[in-house]
């Protein structure tokens, strides 16, 4: 009796156990964790990526702070001895990068609304709906976004100037919408497929329309994917160049990434004042990054893990 007490008390006081193939308890394995040459080589790797990464954002930021006679100097000063916001100002004040950035948000919300307003009730109704060719469609759909723009190019071209819509923002808005509503109907399909039904269930077991449900309980629960999917497509319109260089010929109309090129003329590239612009127009995606960070993650793998 006491030797059975004994071990009952070691089993519960001596932390996680197992019960063996003959009947008997044995200590749970532990966790295992990498050996520290492993942990030294990812976090090696890990800083080597992000030095990668950031190095020529570091390099534009230091050529945009020097001036121009001192931009090709040799030999090459990371840190310039002279600092001078010239650069900034004349981007800023002396050129159309502010109209072109306006012109870029305008397009880009935009894009991201009326992408959301179409992909979000596919989205919801490709996970809760069964209905006969299912899958065919939403492999077509996805297929649709496989196609290169450049082969489809000119027959869009052709179509913006017969309907009139040729420079204008609505053309930009309409083909940004139609190219990135395919990929947003399968990431939040499957970030839909992770929300439990009982949860629609239970609002309308309370007198809640279907409608009501939807907007009331899955839409706030599906914030994260909302916002990775809003990100994904600012990004996206955020960095064409082809859409944007084919569409518009206005330069009052047309989008950042085609602004930044009025610095390389065929006398040179003023890389002093192209650095600059370069720097601004990374300030709106990194504050975005940062302020949806972690929207953009969660709903990213909820969407890969469902989708």
């Amino acid at each position: 009796m006491a030797d059975t007490l004994t071990g009952r008390t070691a089993g519960t006081t001596g932390g996680p156990v197992a019960t063996g193939a003959s009947g008997g308890r044995r200590p749970a394995d532990p966790v295992k964790r990498p050996s520290a040459p492993r942990q030294a080589g990812i976090y090696l790797g890990l800083v080597a990526a992000s030095l990668f990464a950031v190095f020529p954002l570091l390099w534009g930021l230091s050529t945009s702070l020097k001036p121009e006679s001192t931009v090709l100097s040799t030999p090459v000063r990371w840190i310039p001895e002279t600092l001078t916001l010239e650069n900034y100002r004349v981007v800023l004040f002396d050129s159309q990068i502010p109209l072109n950035l306006l012109s870029s948000v305008l397009v880009s919300v935009t894009t991201v609304g009326v992408t959301l307003l179409i992909a979000v009730p596919a989205a919801y109704s490709a996970a809760r709906f069964r209905f006969r060719g299912k899958a065919g469609l939403l492999f077509f759909i996805l297929m649709t976004s496989m196609v290169p723009g450049i082969a489809i190019l000119v027959p869009l071209y052709y179509l913006a100037v017969r309907f009139g819509l040729y420079d204008t923002y609505l053309v930009m808005i309409i083909i940004y919408s139609a190219w990135q509503v395919p990929t947003i109907v399968w990431i939040l399909r499957g970030f839909f497929e992770s929300i439990p039904v009982d949860i629609e269930e239970a609002g309308r077991v309370d007198g809640t329309s279907a409608f009501g449900a939807f907007f009331r309980l899955v839409l706030p629960l599906a914030k994260p994917g909302l916002g990775a999917a809003a990100i994904i497509t600012f990004v996206y319109v955020w960095n064409d160049y082809l859409i944007a260089s084919t569409f518009v010929s206005d330069p009052d109309l047309r989008l950042i990434s085609v602004g930044l090129y009025t610095y390389l003329t065929q006398y040179g590239t003023v890389w002093g004042q192209l650095t600059a612009a370069v720097m601004v127009t990374l300030l709106p995606m990194v504050i975005a990054f940062v302020l949806f960070e972690r929207r953009l993650v969660a709903g990213l793998s909820a969407g890969a893990s469902k989708g």
